[in-house]
């Protein structure tokens, strides 16, 4: 049985850290709740449907710091709601390491020119 969803949420992780497994989960989760929150404050309400279908998330990987910087970017350009995460170095990595960008929720069609293209994590 196929599910249709009309809206969801990507994360986008750096493979390129080589975080621990534990560290990306909570880098995931920072821009999960980042993003979320920023697009809660829109007048759209694509999160509310979004949140309707059961919140659909894809976690995704880019192999740099510009090709998180540049999915930014296209997200901005598009009016999607992103959220960059940027590590306080406190374990793992460096201070100020962007680690993970949370982009919408919105429209699944939109959301594909954007990250359409990259692999899961």
């Amino acid at each position: 049985m196929s599910i249709r969803f009309d809206f969801k949420m990507a994360i986008v992780v750096r493979a390129d850290l080589n975080m621990s497994p534990g560290k990306i989960a909570a880098q995931a989760c920072h821009a999960c709740l980042e993003v979320y929150e920023k697009a809660r404050r829109r007048k759209n309400g694509y999160w509310k449907e979004w949140r309707k279908e059961g919140a659909k998330k894809v976690i995704l990987k880019v192999k740099s710091l510009e090709e998180l910087l540049d999915l930014e970017k296209k997200a901005k350009r598009l009016k999607l709601p992103c959220a960059l995460i940027v590590d306080k170095g406190l374990t793992e990595i460096s201070p100020d390491t962007p680690t993970a960008l949370g982009i919408g929720p919105s429209v699944s069609e939109l959301m594909d020119k954007v990250t359409g293209h990259l692999p899961l994590l």
